[in-house]
C-alpha cells in the first residue's frame, strides 16, 4: 500500500478461495442464465446457446488483460484505479463515475426484477403483487449490505457457500433435467434430438438475421461480466499480487465451462418451443415439465440464494469503488466515504450511502414504472464501456503498468495481441448494445450519468485536483479511521 501512497486500512482476510466465490457469485452464470434464456431463444432460437462460447472467448481475452492489471495493482476500485493510474486521475474519474451507475442500477434492477418476484414464486406469495415485490426486494437490499457491514468475512461465507449452490443449481440440475429427457424424451409435445440445438429459429418472423443474432448473443454478453470484482476486494485480500488475478481468470473459465453444459441440457430438454419461447421463467417450466413441482420449487430456492450471492458480493464490490474514489476526494463527502470502521474492517460510510442509493432508485423505478427497465438495460452497456476505457488505457500506456515492477500475472510478448483482440470484442459489443433501437433509452442513461458526473467536475472536482486537494494519493488515512 505505501507503493501507491496510501496507508492499509484493512484487514487482510481473504483466501484464494474466498475470491474465486467472490467472482464467480458476481458472474453468476444462474442468474444470469436464468434472467436472460428467454430473450436468447426467442430471438435466435435454440441455436443461440451456441453464441455462449463466442462471448466466453471473448470475455477471457478481456480478463486476461485485467488479470495484468491487478497483479501490478491490487487496490479496491479496481477499474478506477487502473485507468487513473494508467493514463491520469481524470480518464479514471470517468471510468470510476460509469462503475459507480453499474452498481446503484444494477443492484435494485437485480432486486426488483429478479430476486424479488421469484422469491415470492418460492414462497407461494403473489408476485404480481407491487408491494409484495417492493418489500422483498427492499429486504434483500438492506440484509445484504447489513453482512457486509458486520464483517467482510461474513459476505465470505455467503459466497463461498453460493458457489456451491451454482454448480447445484444450474449444472446439476440441467443434467438431470437431460437425463430425464433421454429416459422419456418421446413423451415431450414436441420431440427433438441432436439436431434441433443447430437449427436457428426465431419466435417472430422477418426478423433480421443479425439482430437475432445479437439477441441470442445476449445470454452470454449479459451474464460474463463482474469478475473484476474480486479485484475491487484486493486491499483485504492474502498475496492480492497472485491470488486476485488467478480468482478472476478461474471465475471466467470455469462459468464459460459450466455455462455451456448447463445451456446444452435444459436446451436439449425443452418439450415445446413454442410454449418455452413465450414462457416468462422458461428454465423452471422445462425442469417443471420433467421433474414435476418439488423438485423444480427446490432449483427456484437456489436460484433464489445464487442471486442473493450477487447481490452480497455487488454490495461489497459498489461499496470498495465508492470508498476508493473518496479517499483519492473525487466524490461529494468523500471525507466521510473514506472512513473505514475499526472494529468491523468495512467501510461503513460508504456501504450505507450505496444502499441509500440503491434504495432511492428501487423507489424511482418502483413509482415510474418502465422507466427503471430503462435504467436496468443501461447495466449491459455500462461494464463493457468500463472494460472499453481501461483496455484503451492499458494499449496507450502499458509501459507505465510496467514501470511499477513485477506483477502476479504477466502476459508476456502476448500482451498487445491479446489486448488488441479484446479490443477489437469490446468495439463489437459495445456497438451491438448501443446502435439498435432497442438499446436507444439506456444509451440516453448513460449520457444523463455522464453528464452529471461532469457538472460535478466542472463545479467542484476540476478546483480539487488543479489546488491538489483531490487526486491518486491525496486521502490522509491516519485522520480517517471510524472509531470502533
Amino acid at each position: 500500500m505505501d507503493e501507491f501512497g496510501y496507508a492499509s486500512q484493512f484487514p487482510r482476510v481473504l483466501r484464494r478461495f474466498a475470491l474465486f466465490a467472490i467472482a464467480f457469485s458476481i458472474v453468476s452464470i444462474t442468474t444470469g442464465i436464468f434472467v436472460n434464456y428467454s430473450y436468447g431463444i426467442t430471438q435466435l432460437g435454440p441455436a443461440a446457446v451456441w453464441l455462449w462460447p463466442v462471448a466466453a472467448v471473448g470475455q477471457l481475452l478481456v480478463v486476461l488483460v485485467l488479470a495484468e492489471l491487478a497483479g501490478h495493482m491490487p487496490l479496491a476500485g479496481a477499474n478506477y484505479q487502473w485507468a487513473a493510474r494508467l493514463v491520469d486521475t481524470r480518464f479514471g474519474y470517468v471510468v470510476g463515475s460509469l462503475g459507480v451507475l453499474y452498481g446503484a442500477v444494477g443492484l435494485p434492477g437485480i432486486a426488483l426484477i429478479g430476486l424479488a418476484p421469484l422469491t415470492a414464486t418460492v414462497f407461494g406469495l403473489d408476485p404480481s403483487d407491487t408491494r409484495v415485490v417492493v418489500f422483498i426486494a427492499v429486504l434483500a437490499l438492506v440484509v445484504a449490505y447489513l453482512i457486509n457491514i458486520v464483517r467482510v468475512q461474513l459476505a465470505a461465507r455467503v459466497n463461498n457457500v453460493a458457489v456451491f449452490a451454482e454448480i447445484v443449481g444450474t449444472v446439476v440440475l440441467s443434467v438431470v433435467v437431460f437425463v430425464a429427457w433421454v429416459q422419456g424424451g418421446s413423451s415431450a409435445p414436441d420431440p427433438h434430438g441432436f439436431g434441433f440445438l443447430s437449427v436457428a429459429s426465431p419466435a417472430e418472423a422477418g426478423t433480421p438475421l443479425t439482430d437475432a443474432i445479437v439477441g441470442g448473443a445476449l445470454i452470454g454478453i449479459f451474464t460474463l461480466v463482474g469478475f473484476e470484482a474480486a479485484a475491487d476486494m484486493a486491499e483485504e485480500a492474502v498475496d492480492a499480487r497472485r491470488t486476485v488475478p488467478r480468482a478472476m481468470l478461474l471465475s471466467v473459465i470455469v462459468s464459460g465451462v459450466l455455462g455451456m453444459a448447463a445451456l446444452i441440457g435444459f436446451t436439449l430438454a425443452i418439450p415445446d418451443l413454442g410454449q418455452i419461447q413465450q414462457s416468462e421463467v422458461p428454465l423452471a417450466d422445462i425442469a417443471g415439465y420433467w421433474l414435476g413441482p418439488t423438485l423444480t420449487t427446490v432449483f427456484l430456492a437456489i436460484v433464489v440464494f445464487s442471486m442473493f450471492a450477487l447481490v452480497v458480493v455487488a454490495a461489497a464490490s459498489n461499496s470498495r469503488l465508492i470508498f476508493a474514489m473518496a479517499r483519492d476526494g473525487l466524490l461529494p463527502g468523500s471525507r466521510l466515504l473514506r472512513r473505514v470502521n475499526e472494529r468491523t474492517g468495512t467501510p461503513v460510510p460508504a456501504l450505507v450511502a450505496s444502499l441509500v442509493v440503491c434504495l432511492v432508485l428501487l423507489a424511482f423505478g418502483t413509482l415510474e414504472g418502465d422507466a427503471f427497465g430503462v435504467l436496468v438495460g443501461a447495466t449491459a452497456l455500462v461494464p463493457y464501456l468500463v472494460y472499453l476505457l481501461t483496455l484503451g488505457g492499458y494499449l496507450a500506456r502499458r509501459k507505465r503498468l510496467l514501470a511499477l515492477g513485477e506483477g502476479g500475472f504477466r502476459l508476456g510478448a502476448w500482451a498487445m495481441p491479446v489486448a488488441g483482440l479484446a479490443l477489437l470484442w469490446l468495439v463489437a459489443v459495445v456497438a451491438s448494445l448501443t446502435v439498435p433501437e432497442a438499446f436507444r433509452g439506456a444509451d440516453y442513461v448513460v449520457l444523463a450519468a455522464l453528464a452529471l458526473a461532469g457538472i460535478w467536475y466542472v463545479a467542484v472536482l476540476r478546483r480539487r485536483l488543479r489546488d491538489g486537494t483531490a487526486g491518486l494519493g491525496t486521502g490522509t488515512p491516519s485522520e480517517e479511521k471510524e472509531p470502533a
